[in-house]
């Protein structure tokens, strides 16, 4: 099944996504927007006192949902970018904020709205990283009262874990809604028009909490009180016209979220993405029933990973560590799930027959 996703920040257009997906019988878009004193239960006790009967339980649950709103959404703040909405969430405090790429464009100043109210407040962008679309700005002047937000281990997010979206999806500032962890390790790849970055980001957390426009950049939250992922993107069907296909969303996951703002906070940018790389620019090619049938290697990096396993421009790929290879997504998607260093077999086609080159991938 094919999947495409939107980012939207809210006030602009849908930006579509694609994800190749496997099962099902029916294409689905993806759509993302940008329109702790004492930690509660943790889910697992909570759903543990919701199902032994207790007449209890729900309120329980409910108090949990409150105290967790409590301390978590003072830390979401509303970014206002001159072309649309988004969402951030305060990293710590000295007023960085992190958010998507996607929410600050191209843009270096912001009025930032917090959830407790007040005057906008300006901030300037730090830097920004569409190759995982991440970005972090700081306020000018931080506001009393602000309190960072605690992100928590991404390593160990489970199946069915309760989980709550913060954020201002179509402009509705200081927006909540519920949903559970729907699967973990997802790759999404979105397009580089309409606004998007071209980026390829694995291990994804996918959500049925709401995701609209709008709560790009916000927090996806466990009930410990914890940021787990950065929202990103949400579902619409294109077969009802691009309408909203509810209970599909997906977030950055927060080891990622502390690896880049870490980065971007000391060194103003990058320097160690731990994406790997093969060190070519290709193109997709088509069979000859005029389906994509690999990649055209288009140019090598001197002295790169491909370039000291012999592949040389014109070679075509079609596969990387036994997964085929059929268009220059399928292998960004590949490449994504892999690390800088690893050893990899990459299957290619020269002068019509079929080769294999062991390659020490490289990073991004």
């Amino acid at each position: 099944m094919d999947g495409s996703f939107h980012r939207a920040p809210a006030r602009r257009p849908a930006r579509h996504l694609l994800l190749p997906l496997v099962a099902g019988t029916c294409a689905v878009s993806l759509l993302s927007g940008c329109s702790d004193p004492a930690p509660p239960k943790s889910s697992a006790s909570a759903s543990a006192s919701t199902s032994s009967g207790s007449s209890d339980g729900p309120r329980e649950l409910e108090d949990d949902y409150q105290q967790v709103i409590k301390n978590v959404l003072p830390s979401v703040v509303q970014i206002d970018a001159s072309e649309g909405l988004g969402s951030g969430v305060v990293y710590d405090d000295k007023g960085h904020v992190v958010t998507n790429a996607h929410v600050v464009g191209e843009e270096k100043e912001f009025k930032v709205t917090v959830a407790t109210g007040g005057d906008p407040l300006a901030a300037k962008l730090v830097a920004t990283y569409p190759e995982q679309d991440l970005a972090v700005i700081k306020l000018n002047k931080v506001p009393g009262g602000m309190k960072a937000a605690r992100f928590g281990d991404s390593t160990k997010v489970e199946v069915g874990q309760i989980v709550l979206a913060m954020g201002s999806p179509l402009g509705l500032s200081s927006s909540v809604t519920q949903g559970i962890v729907s699967a973990v390790g997802r790759t999404v790849s979105e397009p580089r028009t309409g606004g998007g970055t071209g980026a390829t980001i694995a291990n994804m957390v996918q959500t049925s909490a709401a995701i609209n426009p709008g709560n790009s950049g916000g927090a996806l939250v466990d009930l410990d009180g914890s940021v787990i992922g950065i929202p990103t993107l949400a579902a619409s069907d294109p077969q009802m016209g691009g309408g909203a296909a509810p209970g599909i969303g997906f977030a950055i996951p927060a080891a990622m979220v502390r690896t880049v703002a870490d980065q971007i906070i000391k060194d103003g940018k990058v320097t160690d993405s731990g994406r790997a790389a093969l060190g070519i620019s290709g193109r997709t090619v088509l069979g000859d029933d005029f389906r994509p049938a690999g990649v055209a290697v288009a140019s090598v990096e001197k002295g790169g990973p491909a370039a000291k396993a012999g592949l040389e421009p014109g070679d075509v790929l079609i596969g990387l560590d036994g997964k085929p290879v059929e268009t220059i997504n399928s292998l960004t998607e590949a490449l994504a799930s892999m690390k800088p260093g690893q050893q990899v077999k990459v299957e290619y086609q020269r002068d019509g027959a079929e080769k294999v080159a062991e390659v020490t991938l490289g990073e991004m």
